[in-house]
């Protein structure tokens, strides 16, 4: 799955380790989210969307594989 997360932190002027704590996840959950190593949980996404006052497809788009 593709993201936007850096955009939005880098667009609010958050650090990894601000929005990490204001999400309730850690700095290498953000780090890894944002490299695309790891897939957040419906509800962290839905979490990280809510925070932006964005939807979940503003953040995240799928793999254009996955789309067949």
């Amino acid at each position: 799955m593709n993201n936007r997360l850096k955009v939005f932190r880098a667009m609010h002027d958050l650090t990894q380790e601000q929005l990490a704590l204001k999400l309730g996840v850690t700095r290498q959950t953000i780090i890894a989210i944002e490299r695309n190593k790891y897939d957040p949980s419906l509800d962290l996404a839905f979490k990280i969307a809510r925070y932006f006052g964005v939807t979940i497809e503003d953040v995240f788009s799928p793999d254009s594989a996955d789309e067949d």
